[in-house]
């Protein structure tokens, strides 16, 4: 059996806001995996998420049967999603563990649910309510001036980009709350001086350009 989510109240150290946030950049770009303290949480492998597989994830497709693959929408022949079961759970979640973990999609590397509490941002309740449980016990640290900064201005950025979908290249704003989350890490830069001033509203051509530049752009969302 899944082992059952840990009460709310029992608050998680989710690391300092600076170390994090740089070490979440390089796990998006494809520079390390997303380090996180999961234990024995299933939470992200049981919340009726999809999850994106690359074409040149050899290893981790051999060992996915067909039947439980389906084309990625919207993106080339080749990306595939593995889906869940009727109670939302990952199909390779086997007695409460992950049955390819050595082989494990890229998507699962690098996924992080850290992202919403730096955004603040809750996942839907509704169909993601383990890993809601799991946001709300995260606790960042701010050592520096500069921790609580980037931070606050990660938040600023994901309330921005809420009010302002047009300021998402191709004008569709957010498709989910994880797609916000992420972009508010892409955007956060121009919402914090050098000097860690936090700018609520740094203008709409300054958020699209970092938005564009952003080494952190992908194909598809970390988590569907």
């Amino acid at each position: 059996m899944e082992n059952p989510p840990p009460p709310d109240h029992d608050e998680l150290p989710a690391g300092d806001f600076s170390v994090w946030i740089d070490a979440i950049q390089e796990a998006f770009r494809g520079e390390a995996e997303s380090d996180v303290a999961c234990g024995a949480c299933t939470a992200c492998c049981t919340s009726s998420q999809f999850v994106h597989i690359a074409p040149d994830e050899v290893a981790t497709l051999s060992r996915i049967p067909h039947r439980l693959r389906f084309p990625a929408p919207g993106l080339p022949s080749g990306h595939v999603l593995l889906g869940y079961d009727e109670q939302g759970r990952c199909p390779m979640l086997v007695d409460g563990r992950c049955s390819i973990y050595e082989h494990r999609p890229r998507t699962c590397r690098t996924y992080d649910c850290r992202i919403f509490p730096a955004a603040g941002i809750e996942p839907d309740p509704t169909t993601q309510g383990a890993v809601a449980r799991q946001v709300r016990r995260w606790r960042f640290g701010h050592p520096t001036p500069l921790d609580r900064a980037r931070h606050e201005s990660v938040q600023a950025a994901a309330t921005y980009l809420t009010e302002h979908p047009e300021a998402f290249p191709d004008d569709s704003g957010p498709s989910s709350p994880m797609r916000l989350a992420v972009a508010a890490i892409e955007a956060h830069g121009a919402f914090v001086t050098e000097d860690g001033d936090v700018v609520a509203d740094p203008g709409i051509d300054e958020v699209r350009i970092a938005l564009r530049r952003s080494p952190l752009r992908r194909p598809s969302d970390p988590r569907a």
